[in-house]
């Protein structure tokens, strides 16, 4: 990895103790036998899962207590008691240090005595137990002037909310997210008079408070780009336990957009989707459809959700567009599908479809008949909708399969068509950039880095504070063998860095994390999955999502660019 890397989240080996007897592993730590104690799942929809993790300093005491949560997933409802009394705990032991008798399955409510025995043959009685643990996290996730459709810009680190406004907010009311199972004050549905700072304090499950100020406040922004030091893990998670998603062996292909606060989780089945808190990845509802046909979703720059269907060669395609998941979508445009190849699958749209913006829908090809190497563009010219392109990328030599595994999502690099697109997908796994010619290929920087096991066909694009971003994300073939997925965000404004030896050494890589966690590892079955780029219509923030169908992985990064 080159230094321009600037996010990389190393994987956590938890190193497990035998069930029938005391095992010596590797080393954890340089000065004590005993480092965390973890533990995990023994049934329900989160069976083999971390529950919770107990990090254990030197000297080690005699009572080990594990903080479970008292919710699981946090931002549930759903109680941890039951849970506590079969779970399988691990011990993360220095080399030639041992626990007796084996951990196994303890109940948690218990007191269970162990002797530990240190490298050196020193002995001492431990006991092992849980405790049920009330949430501290008091943060304010969101604030939205809702009379005026205003989105607050949140500061954790100063306790502050900026309004970028100069309008009357004398009486207006609010709507705010907050930590799960927290609580604001006063009531964000009075009414309020925010044109002088208003303090609000939020309570946590556990008593803790913390207190924001909110300001009419118009923040400076950096030159260009986002504050790489701002990027924040806002969640990941398995999709099938916590959002009742289909599970990897059905065959899906799955999209997602954001908007608003919302991310919107599309199956690709027929099944209307569903959207989720996008600071907590809480589940919250159903999307309203209308007559909108779900085959695909995804976003645009100005936070409008766009629908399509799936239509086949001569039928039609209808492209939907809203500005709430509450909101019955409105008719975008309506075309038929002159191409002999189906699309559908996948829908990607730079720009704002209200103004300029470029819209993109892979052609698929067609199981042991045929290769695809079409895309349909639509562009949109001050909010006029122009007649659909077919572009045909075969001069490029690049031809992908049928979705959704085997094809790939062409995304363009600007608004602009004529700057040309990217794409990647399975054999000949290349990351890539088809000039607008559609022959000329930049690039082609390998993009499966396990040689053979994973499937980078999953991109997004779009600009943000001046400066044009495409997202990679690789999915998994083979997460039962130890091969996760991988995220990765290029600065592509100027294409003489978009040179390098592999997606992990490309120059003009500003995000990376090679190491996304995965919650399916019993087998292998449909490697699908999907990304997208979404900033916030004020232009402070930048959101990114992504979701591995076979991993079972789900997750959301954000970056500002108020300058400090």
């Amino acid at each position: 990895m080159k230094k321009n890397i600037l996010l990389l989240l190393a994987v956590v080996l938890l190193a497990m103790t035998s069930c029938e007897d005391p095992q010596y592993v590797a080393p954890t730590a340089n000065r004590q036998g005993l480092t965390s104690l973890t533990a995990i799942f023994t049934s329900g929809p989160f069976v083999d899962q971390t529950m919770a993790k107990l990090d254990i300093t030197d000297p080690i005491p005699d009572r080990l207590v594990i903080p479970v949560p008292y919710y699981y997933p946090i931002s549930s409802d759903d109680e941890t008691a039951q849970y506590m009394t079969n779970v399988r705990v691990q011990a993360a032991l220095a080399a030639n240090c041992f626990i007796s008798p084996a951990l196994t399955v303890l109940d948690l409510t218990k007191e269970n005595e162990f002797t530990f025995t240190d490298a050196q043959g020193v002995s001492k009685k431990i006991i092992i137990t849980g405790e049920r643990v009330k949430s501290n996290a008091c943060e304010l996730l969101t604030f939205t002037v809702t009379s005026h459709e205003l989105a607050g810009i949140v500061d954790k680190a100063t306790k502050s909310v900026a309004l970028a406004t100069t309008e009357d907010l004398s009486d207006v009311t609010v709507e705010c997210e907050v930590s799960p199972h927290a609580t604001i004050s006063p009531d964000p549905a009075s009414v309020h008079n925010l044109n002088d700072p208003v303090k609000f304090t939020v309570t946590a499950h556990d008593g803790t408070t913390a207190e924001y100020t909110v300001a009419k406040v118009v923040y400076e922004k950096i030159e260009q780009g986002f504050n790489k030091e701002s990027v924040e893990l806002l969640f990941n998670f398995d999709p099938v336990a916590s959002l009742g998603m289909p599970a990897f062996d059905v065959e899906v292909g799955p999209t997602i957009a954001a908007l608003h606060g919302k991310v919107v989780l599309c199956a690709g089945d027929g099944s209307t989707p569903i959207y989720i808190n996008a600071m907590t990845g809480a589940k919250q509802g159903e999307i309203a459809l209308g007559s909108a046909v779900p085959g695909a979703v995804t976003n645009d720059e100005g936070e409008h959700l766009l629908i399509c269907n799936h239509a086949g060669s001569s039928e039609t395609m209808n492209i939907y567009w809203t500005s709430s998941v509450k909101d019955t979508p409105k008719l975008l445009t309506s075309f038929t599908n002159t191409c002999d190849l189906a699309l559908g699958s996948k829908i990607k749209c730079i720009g704002d479809v209200t103004k300029d913006a470029l819209i993109t829908i892979t052609h698929e090809g067609v199981a042991g008949v045929t290769t695809s190497s079409k895309f349909t563009a639509i562009e949109i010219k001050n909010g006029v909708v122009g007649t659909p392109q077919i572009i045909d990328l075969s001069a490029s030599g690049y031809g992908w399969g049928s979705a959704p595994v085997n094809f790939t999502t062409v995304v363009p690099r600007t608004k602009t068509l004529s700057d040309g697109v990217f794409l990647s997908y399975y054999e000949p796994s290349e990351f890539s950039h088809v000039a607008g010619d559609w022959a000329t290929v930049t690039g082609r920087f390998p993009s499966d880095t396990s040689g053979w096991g994973l499937n980078p066909n999953c991109l997004d694009s779009k600009a943000f504070n001046n400066q044009n971003y495409v997202a990679l994300f690789v999915v998994s073939h083979f997460p039962a063998w130890g091969m996760g997925p991988q995220l990765y965000l290029y600065n592509v404004s100027n294409m003489d860095k978009f040179t390098g030896s592999d997606i992990t050494d490309v120059a003009c890589l500003e995000l990376a994390n090679p190491y996304v966690d995965w919650f399916q590892v019993g087998s292998f079955a449909i490697a699908s999955g999907d990304v997208v780029i979404a900033p916030s219509a004020d232009g402070y923030k930048l959101f990114i999502y992504y979701y591995d169908h076979n991993s079972q992985a789900f997750g959301g990064y954000v970056a500002d660019c108020i300058k400090r």
